[in-house]
């Protein structure tokens, strides 16, 4: 039987596989050095395709290299939001009692934080910087991962097979790993790529107020600097409609391949 081709997740994959290729030749790609100084608020022209900022730095070549930085965050942030979702749900879902009691009511707390403020707050502690970004958006990111696959480890403990397993004396790494976490690769990769889109809108907002990187340009601190610094008012939309545009396009890549496990399940 042949399979609809799923135009969602191969959309998805060449967006995110662009964005990737951006980053990795980043060097290659950039027309000039970012850090480069020269002659401020030039408009775009050959030379500088995306003109120049307030300091004479080619925007253009900014936003090339603001890519890895983006995608550094969002992906690694992704990660351990992922990993710290998935270790809490299967401890809960297959030990149950006291231990997915307490690992309950911890994530109901934490789900019950505002998100947003306490990230912003951890930022303002933990000072600026890739670091300080990352371990603020995961204090709370994980919940929503951890929920839902602890459903699943739930559903997935009670079939034949592993209950088989529990009463033939399979050690609980052996039945966790080898069968229950297959099971829950779907998902795992689906609540992965969404919490990138997210960690990535989340570093944009950050970076936005302030409270990005230090010494890097994201593409959120790209827009930092630009309304900062009245490019609206000046009309230099070759300024910030281009990290819009590429925050936008990622985001859109990582949630097109998001929705494909999805609908997968």
């Amino acid at each position: 039987m042949n399979k609809k081709t799923n135009y969602s997740l191969i959309a998805g994959i060449v967006i995110i596989s662009f964005f990737i290729a951006i980053a990795l030749f980043a060097p290659v790609i950039a027309p000039y050095d970012h850090n480069e100084m020269g002659t401020p608020y030039l408009k775009p022209s050959q030379e500088h395709l995306l003109g120049t900022n307030d300091v004479g730095q080619d925007i253009l070549s900014e936003l090339i290299y603001g890519t890895r930085v983006s995608l550094f965050i969002g992906v690694f942030a992704a990660v351990i939001i992922t990993v710290v979702g998935s270790v809490t749900a299967l401890c809960a879902g297959y030990f149950g009692g006291i231990v997915d009691k307490l690992i309950t009511a911890f994530t109901s707390i934490a789900m019950a934080l505002p998100s947003l403020p306490l990230t912003i707050l951890l930022v303002a502690y933990l000072g600026s910087g890739k670091w300080s970004l990352i371990v603020a958006m995961c204090v709370t990111a994980w919940t929503g991962t951890s929920r839902i696959l602890r459903a699943r480890v739930q559903q997935v403990g009670k079939m034949p097979f592993v209950q088989i397993e529990r009463a033939m004396g399979v050690a609980s790494p052996v039945i966790l790993f080898k069968h229950i976490l297959p099971n829950l690769i779907d998902i795992i990769l689906m609540r992965g790529s969404l919490s990138v889109a997210n960690a990535m809108l989340t570093e944009a907002s950050l970076s936005f107020l302030g409270l990005g990187t230090y010494g890097e340009k994201s593409w959120g601190t790209i827009l930092h600097y630009a309304f900062f610094r009245n490019s609206i008012m000046r009309g230099q939309y070759w300024w910030y409609l281009p990290p819009i545009f590429c925050i936008s396009f990622a985001v859109l890549g990582f949630m097109l391949a998001g929705y494909y496990g999805r609908r997968k399940r």
